[in-house]
């Protein structure tokens, strides 16, 4: 069994996807994948990583439903998740004045900054 800590990568541009998971793996952390609101909840249940990266914009399911599942799952909710997103600053404003919405443990904005991101995500998880 690994001891490195386990990202879940979620968007639905199968390219977002590997260049995050490849930053992730390069950093020492195992990443899996999902491509979904739906499979990205799913795999957050089953898999039980120990960070999730969520995009907002995603055609079958809004990140934002996304979040909110796992913020009120018991098996989800307490896994950090950093918002990554190539939509603008004011889906953050959207989130911090949404009741039923939990601010996230991070927002990022596409074009993601590769030791940025390394550095949240170790404050994060180690």
């Amino acid at each position: 069994m690994s001891d490195k800590k386990k990202i879940l990568v979620v968007d639905d541009e199968p390219d977002i996807v590997t260049w995050l998971a490849t930053i992730f793996e390069e950093g020492g952390y195992e990443t899996i994948s999902a491509f979904s609101g739906a499979e990205a909840f799913s795999k957050a249940r089953t898999e039980k990583p120990d960070l999730i990266t969520l995009d907002i914009s995603m055609d079958d399911e809004s990140g934002l439903k996304a979040l909110r599942n796992l913020q009120e799952s018991k098996e989800t909710g307490n896994i950090p998740i950093i918002i990554v997103t190539g939509v603008s600053p004011e889906v953050k404003r959207f989130i911090e004045r949404n009741k039923k919405l939990q601010l996230p443990a991070a927002f990022m904005e596409k074009p993601i900054d590769r030791q940025e991101l390394l550095e949240k995500t170790k404050e994060l998880v180690g």
